[in-house]
């Protein structure tokens, strides 16, 4: 390489150097970073009773909220009933704690297939639905991603893709942790222990 070339990439790299530099924003003074995950947030939703309730009626309480939907084959039935377990296995402790199931399907969970669905569960579950729109802003908010699945269905048949994560919210509504799907009801129970106190 000719030394001419050589200094002419060194000049282009300080020159690049000192662009990347100039196009960094500003330190903002006075921002405090609190490290919070942006994790959970507002919704009105309507419940398995058809009453309209939001995410305030619940503080004062852990929310453990799970999205899904009544048709799901496997694994919204498998995680409700594993909420199920671990709320037996908190025994007077699960008083500290609302379990929440939000559909991801308005379309086909209405309130009375919510109602009948939840039934099967836990009596503590809250079941809700709403407007495509509500559903939307609470998943938006939990940051859960859901959508039809490809695959040939009728207007009636289809299924569900969507995020299996189990939420820990604590009495003021804001995100603690998250639990995989797989969890078993004893670490589930754990980690709502370890949180509620």
């Amino acid at each position: 390489m000719s030394p001419r070339l050589l200094i002419l990439i060194l000049v282009a790299f300080a020159i690049g150097a000192v662009v990347a530099v100039s196009v960094q924003p500003p330190m903002q003074s006075g921002v405090v970073r609190t490290g919070k995950a942006l994790i959970g947030g507002p919704f009105t939703l309507t419940n398995q009773k058809g009453e309209r309730v939001s995410d305030t009626d619940f503080r004062g309480k852990y929310m453990l909220v799970v999205f899904g939907y009544t048709y799901c084959p496997d694994i919204c039935p498998a995680e409700l009933q594993l909420i199920s377990s671990a709320l037996d296995k908190l025994g007077t402790s699960a008083d500290k704690v609302a379990p929440i199931f939000i559909t991801i399907d308005p379309q086909r969970d209405t309130v009375e297939q919510i109602r009948q669905y939840i039934a099967n569960f836990s009596p503590r579950i809250v079941g809700l639905t709403g407007t495509e729109e509500e559903i939307r802003a609470a998943a938006s908010a939990y940051r859960v991603y859901y959508t039809k699945a490809d695959g040939p269905a009728s207007a009636d048949s289809y299924l569900m893709d969507h995020s299996t994560f189990i939420y820990l919210m604590n009495e003021q509504g804001e995100y603690v942790t998250h639990f995989p799907y797989g969890v078993t009801p004893e670490k589930l129970a754990e980690g709502i222990a370890k949180a509620a106190g």
